[in-house]
């Protein structure tokens, strides 16, 4: 049986070192700067664990994001399961459990990628995923390289022993999103290393509370947000980045997936369905999130009386457009599904799609975000400080006359003007904007990826084939060949 939400917060009160502010948290379930959004991933595995969408999020007693998918409709199944997730936070939670679940599911589907003649990991990666999932584990990673010289000056995490039963490393990781709410963390390198980088060439998962391990926490905008009504968005849903830390952190070998293995620490994301997967679940949320501010752009618009005017109703539209963008991204790498390991291991997303879709997210994001600042207008930079000012004696009835318009009460106006603010201006909304850039590592990890998928060479091959249609003497248009015409492509 999957957990409920009140078993995942009891094992968050393990002791794990969190510094914030110069201060070590106690509790991440009780601190102001952590108790909502622990509470919003509370809910997310009450909605496994018995609610009306149980169904569409669990089979065989685990979430369906940690199955290996089989056929397109698993893929479908999978991609259900993460809407309903999704919409839970209305995109704002990205790094939700089903995330890694994925992930381990993708490194299940191909585990030989794991087994080197320096260590073989194939097992580990299945026990990795089985405990995971037979756990209902929520597990982070931390896969980002600080920037740091080599030698004595390097800051990256490292072997600095080895010992019969395990290793110890040492050094940090940076962009543990979602980490100070996790159970397990994931440490690993998605970039490409150099070949010398053997030292740094390791994936293994550790307990958030393993000793040694500190996570230090970017600026909590839960803790700064005054109240819901005032931030409902940040008040939430804030994720939270921090820095991983390993201080002599002892790792038993049966938690370590990969060893100083330049081409496995990197084969585990691109030779197994793991990568695509992401692609899977954040394209899904992606999507949803969209869905979200075009949404709000559309109540916005009802509020200040213009949904009529030709210009917004163009403007709408083009979101909307957005929107089914995001959408048919997500059923397109659906139905280009590949086989694993000529089936072995079942199946994944179309590869050049998902690739494809990084390009797009990036880029359409800071679009939308920017369309819908434009039909908010000023309005959104001029509300009251807080909700307390309606509560007022004095002020309330001042606020309630000049902030309202037909049919919109003040409350309800201002409600929605927050709302927006925390969306598309705040601290949190820059957060946001930021990461959908750099959600799945930076764009040149994946645009070098996507050129070695083999479109680069369809793509060549089509226009080499109108050049060798032709030549100097040719006068007449060129007749379609069987070779190029025709191919479906």
């Amino acid at each position: 049986m999957t957990r409920s939400g009140q078993e995942y917060l009891e094992a968050l009160r393990d002791g794990r070192e969190i510094w914030l502010d110069g201060e070590r948290v106690k509790d991440v379930t009780t601190h102001p700067a952590f108790r909502a959004t622990a509470a919003s991933f509370a809910g997310l595995f009450d909605l496994a664990h018995d609610s009306p969408h149980t169904p569409v999020l669990v089979k065989g007693g685990v979430h369906r994001a940690y199955a290996v998918p089989r056929s397109y409709e698993d893929l479908v199944a999978r991609r259900h399961a993460y809407k309903v997730w999704a919409e839970a936070s209305y995109g704002f939670l990205g790094r939700t459990p089903d995330y890694m679940a994925s992930g381990a599911a993708g490194f299940a589907a191909a585990p030989q990628v794991f087994t080197t003649d320096r260590h073989d990991g194939a097992d580990n990666a299945l026990a990795y995923h089985r405990r995971l999932a037979e756990g209902g584990l929520y597990s982070a990673f931390t896969i980002t390289n600080p920037a740091s010289g080599r030698g004595e000056d390097d800051l990256t995490v490292r072997v600095v022993e080895e010992r019969a039963d395990g290793i110890v490393v040492r050094g940090a990781k940076t962009i543990g999103t979602g980490a100070v709410f996790a159970d397990e963390i994931l440490v690993g390198t998605i970039e490409p290393l150099a070949p010398e980088d053997t030292e740094r060439a390791l994936t293994f998962s550790v307990r958030v509370d393993t000793p040694g391990l500190r996570l230090i926490s970017r600026t909590s905008y839960e803790e700064r947000a005054r109240s819901v009504f005032d931030h409902p968005l940040s008040s939430r849903y804030d994720e939270n980045d921090a820095l991983l830390v390993c201080d002599d952190v002892f790792v038993p070998w049966d938690r370590v997936l990969t060893y100083r293995d330049v081409d496995a620490t990197a084969a585990m994301w691109w030779q197994t369905p793991a990568y695509l997967n992401f692609v899977h679940q954040s394209a899904t949320r992606f999507w949803t999130k969209l869905e979200f501010l075009t949404g709000l752009a559309i109540l916005i618009t009802r509020s200040n009386g213009t949904e009529k005017l030709p210009p917004v109703v163009q403007a709408v539209g083009r979101l909307l457009g957005m929107v089914a963008q995001a959408k048919a991204f997500v059923l397109a790498a659906e139905a280009s599904w590949e086989p694993v390991d000529e089936g072995r291991g079942g199946v994944r997303p179309g590869q050049e799609i998902s690739f494809a879709q990084r390009i797009m997210a990036g880029e359409l994001y800071p679009r939308a975000v920017q369309d819908v600042k434009l039909l908010a207008g000023g309005a959104i930079i001029q509300t009251p400080a807080s909700g307390r000012d309606l509560l007022h004696p004095e002020l309330g009835p001042l606020v309630r006359q000049y902030f309202r318009t037909p049919g919109h009460p003040a409350e309800d106006r201002l409600k929605l003007l927050k709302l927006a603010w925390d969306a598309l201006g705040s601290e949190f909304a820059g957060r946001h904007e930021q990461y959908e850039r750099f959600y799945q590592g930076a764009p040149h990890v994946y645009l070098t990826m996507q050129n070695w998928a083999g479109a680069a060479d369809d793509c060549a091959n089509l226009a080499q084939s109108c050049l060798d249609g032709y030549d100097l003497g040719t006068t007449t248009g060129p007749a379609a060949t069987g070779a190029t015409a025709g191919t479906g492509r």
